[in-house]
């Protein structure tokens, strides 16, 4: 339990910081209460909804070899920004990045705290 909420704590912060440094990304006020709900809405976008999106989409992601998982990124992004108030995403290679920079993070936090 401990190591989840040390890993939730570091992924907010890593939003925080991807949303000063990515034009395209923005985080009202910089409000870092905003930047936790967005790290529990992308980890559940991201273990629920992420998968399914992965299954429906296979005959697209296989003629595109893969390529399509980076919109299914991209998509999620936005999906969060619609239900986070105070959370923006601009254009199509901010929110790219910032789901690389985040799966990048939690996946190093994940072999560290696991």
């Amino acid at each position: 339990m401990v190591n989840f909420i040390i890993k939730y704590l570091l992924i907010a912060i890593a939003v925080f910081v991807f949303a000063k440094y990515i034009d395209g990304i923005v985080i009202q006020d910089d409000n870092f209460v905003i930047s936790l709900k967005v790290a529990l809405a992308m980890g559940f976008v991201n273990t629920f909804l992420k998968p399914v999106l992965k299954i429906i989409s296979f005959p697209i992601t296989l003629l595109s070899l893969g390529l399509f998982l980076l919109v299914i990124n991209v998509i999620l992004v936005y999906l969060v920004s619609h239900f986070v108030t105070g959370f923006n995403v601009h254009g199509f290679l901010p929110p790219l990045l910032f789901s690389f920079g985040i799966s990048v993070v939690s996946t190093i936090l994940g072999w560290i705290l696991d």
